[in-house]
């Protein structure tokens, strides 16, 4: 065991393995080629966490993922005046499976798996989440889908779900994420934390998301986060 006492590294997927803005504006680009592409991607992610948020205080019942992008696309579509049907709007939500992922990402998973368990921790299906691990070569030992625990982050169950399934205490598991949100929670619940830089996460639109002091590891990429832990 490395000096730190981590045994996992659990990977926050939308915005830090992969490159959800250029994915998703894509694909709005194609589908929907009348609509400011680029907006409309940024308002859908927008509703993303405050839909999440609802079904995590019971207002909403649990329910996959695709089922509430789906939701959140519409009003969306509404909002840009825009009418999808069925073929559209399946199109845009499964295109959440093979967004790209960033450069460095595939690599440095490969990386950090030689010293660690290394698992997608994401709000995403397990069927979701693989189909972006065969889209993108992640070579995940675990994927940890929202649809093992049926709550989605920042809910306790999320992070400790996967400790526990793994067998492990929440202090030998290290979220990886982008979000500082998502790090904060994760520690509050007893897990170390390492932050990952993507600054281009809304495809040159200012992110106000800098990490925080009171992560264990603040890292440019995924390759620096495996050169720190001597991968």
């Amino acid at each position: 065991m490395n000096s730190l006492g981590v045994k996992v590294l659990a990977f926050d997927t939308f915005g830090t393995v992969t490159d959800w803005f250029t994915g998703i504006s894509g694909a709005v680009a194609h589908t929907v080629p009348d609509v400011a592409a680029a907006d409309f991607a940024r308002e859908w992610r927008r509703r993303y966490s405050p839909i999440l948020a609802r079904v995590e205080a019971g207002e909403l019942p649990w329910r996959r993922l695709d089922d509430l992008q789906t939701d959140t696309l519409h009003e969306v579509a509404a909002a840009f005046d825009v009418t999808l049907d069925a073929d559209q709007s399946r199109a845009l939500v499964r295109a959440w499976r093979v967004i790209p992922g960033w450069p460095d990402a595939a690599e440095g998973i490969r990386r950090l798996k030689r010293d660690f368990i290394v698992c997608a921790l994401s709000n995403g299906t397990v069927a979701l989440l693989t189909d972006m691990a065969r889209h993108d070569d992640f070579a995940w030992d675990v994927i940890g889908g929202s649809d093992l625990w049926r709550h989605y982050k920042p809910a306790r169950e999320t992070y400790c779900g996967l400790a526990e399934l793994l067998e492990v205490e929440p202090n030998e598991v290290m979220m990886v994420a982008t979000h500082q949100a998502d790090l904060d929670a994760a520690r509050s619940f007893g897990l170390r934390t390492a932050f990952i830089e993507r600054p281009d996460e809304w495809g040159g639109e200012p992110k106000d998301d800098s990490g925080s002091p009171d992560n264990d590891f603040h890292a440019s990429d995924l390759l620096d986060l495996a050169r720190q832990l001597g991968c």
